[in-house]
């Protein structure tokens, strides 16, 4: 069935139920489209018509359990298909290093030379999907004009049939995966069976595996080298029937072979000691693998395989590493739990989300997703450990636990209020050998949960647990750094008769979102001081020694010592902390009953002064070297008028050092703006320059402003 989904805009997406069948449209496009371009694999996906959700519904090419972590692709999720259909573009990825740096998550996947293209398909308000091709490794880095039209039309030509099939009330969804070419070569009952026996007189082994990895012809040598009969090969993959195969490197090579379409080869060891050669040639229809005796493998330098049973099931590995990949880019908490939904919940299948945590005894509510009523996750948050809840007991015991329906859950936990689900997986997050939280998959209906996707859940939990503690640090260590920022920065400045002040701080967004920038308005009646400064550095160090250069520069105001004095003493308090690391500093004694302010710079950007009358100069201002480097540095004074309404604007580098942009220009760009708005009230004016600064906006750096107004003394 078509349906119209709610999204805003004028690209309102349809989308299609994938959980109807219809005739095989698109399969006969995608066939075709694979055909035309001579890829070798592709796959359609369709839009969910209740969920921003890409659902896969048919692929050709290659075994569907390639594409397992991808199934199910949400509309945010950094993956081609979605980008296509977000940004309503093809998506071109030209080899293994471009899918490596624009799509890491797919590159730990599958990390063998292809490429790929991503289309979506959709009509021009309509979306109902998107498409993906893949090539061999030797494809150009680049899509060629041919390719880049037959696959655009191709898909228009689809969008245009799903909507008609929406208009006629025709299902379209799932169908037949399509496997393989037709073979051409051997055209007769005569012609094979003399090809069969060229085959069995060979001495050395040959197999055939269809694109599933299963042995579809074997000859006698090659059942001989493996040590099982034929018949005992025949329809099973290697890796399950050969016990000693059984490891994920070769079923590995199997996969980068026909993934990259490329000859790919491999040595393993038959017991007790023999080496066996396997080398593998790929095409649209399967592998051929030639099998031979090693006779140099002392030579080769590699690892032996490891004993005991591997994984059995391609899907495990690939889940798994797909979501590890993912992660890797959780920075706090809520990044962790918004990439869970983003990609565990498609890819599972669920509808809801929460992650729970202990604090203090109890039980804490870190995130949660999917709730149409957020009270009915809150109401958990606080539950004592000891209370004897579904949650509580992963938690404490770090066993998982399955609920298929809700009778088992009330059977089990008759207490537990009702949530409008019908099912749930309690996944124990477990980190450095203690629990760190428990995460919740919830589903709308009933749902078994076999062996084989409790432990893929299980090993999700585990990866989801390394990257929760990470997090857990990373929010307390950036709580301690915005604690001690603020508790170096003046929370208000002084109120000065005769001056008006406003001020602003940013973080740099790289790092720890703490630095050195500092600013201070000091009163020292009848004069008042003012300073700005930059502690090299974005770390706590840098924002400790920032507080003490503070605290020392209001000292030696407090006492009376001449601007050049202050400077002078503040360097060598720095140089004495031992600390080395340099500062840039400006500092001003302020007069406002004289309309004038007495300047020292250390190395710091000259400011602007914006004059009753709009304009706009940038001080030219003598100075001496940055504070902490030469003890002996002496730092020489400017005078500079103040009549009353001017405007100094005082800033660390922040705000106009940008990798993209002259200093210069940035000046110019400032002082120009600085002269448009600088009537409005200080408090709008520093938010203005700040607002309109490409520097801070891209936050590279800390950003400090400091603005001073001169008024009437009355």
């Amino acid at each position: 069935m078509v349906g119209v989904s709610d999204g805003p805009g004028p690209t309102q997406p349809w989308a299609v139920d994938s959980t109807q069948v219809g005739r095989p449209l698109l399969s006969i496009a995608l066939a075709s489209m694979v055909e035309d371009v001579h890829a070798h694999s592709g796959a359609v996906y369709l839009l969910r018509p209740d969920e921003p959700v890409l659902e896969m519904a048919v692929m050709a090419g290659m075994p569907r359990a390639f594409a397992a972590p991808w199934e199910r692709v949400g509309l945010s999720a950094p993956i081609p298909v979605a980008d296509a259909v977000r940004d309503r573009r093809l998506v071109w990825v030209g080899g293994e290093e471009q899918m490596a740096r624009c799509y890491p998550r797919i590159s730990v996947v599958l990390p063998y030379p292809f490429a790929l293209a991503a289309l979506p398909v959709a009509t021009a308000g309509t979306v109902y999907g998107a498409v993906f091709v893949t090539w061999p490794g030797v494809h150009p880095p680049e899509l060629s004009d041919r390719e880049r039209d037959i696959l655009t039309a191709a898909c228009e030509r689809l969008a245009l049939r799903l909507e008609r099939a929406a208009v006629e009330n025709r299902p379209v969804g799932p169908e037949v995966d399509l496997l393989a070419t037709p073979l051409s070569g051997v055209s007769d009952t005569l012609g094979s069976v003399e090809a069969a026996r060229m085959v069995s007189r060979l001495p050395y082994g040959l197999v055939s595996l269809d694109l599933h990895g299963r042995i579809v012809f074997v000859n006698a040598a090659a059942a001989d080298l493996l040590g099982r009969p034929a018949g005992e090969l025949l329809g099973i993959l290697p890796w399950v029937s050969v016990p000693w195969l059984n490891d994920p490197m070769y079923e590995d090579r199997y996969r980068a072979a026909l993934i990259s379409q490329q000859v790919t080869s491999f040595v393993a060891l038959r017991p007790p000691g023999e080496w066996l050669s396997f080398r593998m040639y790929p095409s649209t229809t399967g592998l051929s693998v030639r099998i031979s005796r090693a006779r140099a493998v002392a030579e080769m330098a590699r690892e032996a395989p490891r004993t005991g049973p591997g994984p059995s099931r391609l899907v495990t590995i690939t889940q798994v590493l797909s979501l590890a990949a993912a992660l890797t880019e959780a920075v706090g908490v809520q990044d962790v739990v918004q990439l869970v939904w983003d990609e565990v919940v498609p890819s599972v299948g669920c509808q809801a989300l929460v992650i729970l945590a202990s604090q203090a005894g109890r039980l804490h509510v870190l995130g949660h997703r999917g709730y149409a009523d957020p009270y009915v996750v809150e109401r958990f948050d606080g539950l004592p450990l000891s209370e004897r809840t579904p949650g509580t007991q992963a938690l404490n015991s770090g066993v998982p636990a399955f609920f298929d329906s809700r009778e088992q859950m009330a059977r089990l936990y008759p207490n537990r209020p009702p949530d409008g689900f019908g099912s749930w997986a309690y996944l124990p997050l477990i980190a450095s050998g203690r629990p760190v939280g428990t995460c919740v998959l919830a589903y709308t209906d009933p749902h078994v949960f076999p062996a084989d996707e409790r432990a893929v859940l299980t090993s999700l939990g585990g990866l989801i647990a390394q990257a929760l503690e990470r997090a857990q640090l990373y929010d307390a260590k950036h709580r301690l750094a915005q604690g001690l920022q603020e508790s170096l920065l003046p929370h208000t400045l002084a109120v000065l008769p005769g001056i008006e002040a406003a001020a602003r701080y940013l973080p740099a967004t790289q790092g720890m979102e703490i630095g050195g920038d500092f600013y201070d308005l000091v009163p020292a009646r009848p004069l008042a001081a003012a300073v700005i400064g930059d502690v090299q550095g974005h770390n706590v160090t840098a924002a400790a020694l920032m507080g003490q250069i503070r605290t020392g520069v209001r000292a030696y105001t407090t006492v009376g010592q001449a601007p050049q004095d202050v400077m002078s003493s503040t360097n060598r308090l720095l140089i004495d902390l031992g600390a080395d690391l340099f500062a840039s500093c400006l500092y001003l004694r302020l007069d406002p009953a004289q309309g004038q302010a007495v300047m020292a710079r250390a190395g710091h950007p000259p400011p602007l002064l914006r004059r009753p009358d709009g304009q706009v100069r940038v001080l030219d201002l003598a100075g001496g070297p940055l504070l902490g480097i030469d003890a002996s540095a002496t730092y020489p004074t400017t005078e500079v008028s103040l009549a009353p309404g001017s405007v100094l604007a005082l800033y660390t580098d922040g705000l106009v050092e940008s990798p993209d942009v002259d200093i210069e220009d940035s000046l110019v760009d400032l002082g120009a703006l600085l002269a448009e708005v600088g009537d409005q009230p200080l408090e709008d004016l520093a938010d203005e320059l700040v607002r309109h600064s490409a520097a801070a906006r891209e936050r590279v750096d800390d950003v400090a402003v400091l603005l001073l107004r001169a008024g009437e003394i009355r």
